[in-house]
């Protein structure tokens, strides 16, 4: 499995590790990603996904099912 947010899509990014000397090497940057248990009322039972903690902050203003909806995500397989 991919380290991708079910959700927002996100992703690692390149940058670089620059250090005292400015000597750069490249390292990715890679988003906060956990698993989370989330109640999905329509379905009427729990979802496992990995989510963002970004994501997390999101689906607890926006809710599960406009989320997947914009995601384009069916949670019946989840």
């Amino acid at each position: 499995m991919s380290r991708r947010c079910q959700l927002t899509g996100k992703k690692a990014n390149n940058a670089y590790a620059i250090s005292h000397s400015h000597r750069r090497t490249h390292k990715l940057q890679q988003p906060n990603l956990q698993w989370k248990r989330v109640w999905w009322p329509e379905g009427n039972r729990w979802v496992k996904l990995r989510l963002s903690t970004k994501a997390i902050k999101t689906l607890e203003r926006k809710g599960l099912q406009a989320m997947a909806k914009e995601a384009g995500i069916n949670l019946n397989l989840h």
